[in-house]
């Protein structure tokens, strides 16, 4: 397949000429999370941009290579109770370095 040119925008230098080898398409099976990636060839940060369907149809047109992905089943399922805090999350911070056994505190807190 032919190395096909691709003009992108790095927000920190500009528009940058890439080819498909430079760039991934990262294709979520949930619509609209869809996201392509490249390292400048300006300033070599790693980019992220959105990528919608018109994006996308584009860039595998081209022959970028593509990853599917999807947002984990955890992601979707109900949570009961209350949110953790940034307090609760120092607690159990504190409590790790505390303890050689995880399963031990974890009982511990759950019997108080």
């Amino acid at each position: 397949m032919v190395n096909a040119q691709i003009k992108a925008t790095c927000p920190y230098c500009g528009d940058v000429d890439l080819t498909t080898q430079d760039v991934v398409l990262h294709e979520c099976s949930t619509g609209g999370l869809s996201y392509y990636t490249f390292d400048c060839t300006g300033c070599a940060r790693s980019i992220r941009k959105p990528a919608d369907t018109h994006v996308s149809t584009l860039l595998r047109t081209g022959g970028v290579r593509v990853e599917h992905w999807s947002i984990p089943d955890e992601a979707a399922e109900a949570h009961h109770g209350p949110v953790l805090s940034v307090d609760d999350l120092l607690d159990f911070v504190i409590e790790l370095s505390k303890t050689e056994d995880l399963a031990a505190a974890a009982r511990r807190v759950a019997t108080s």
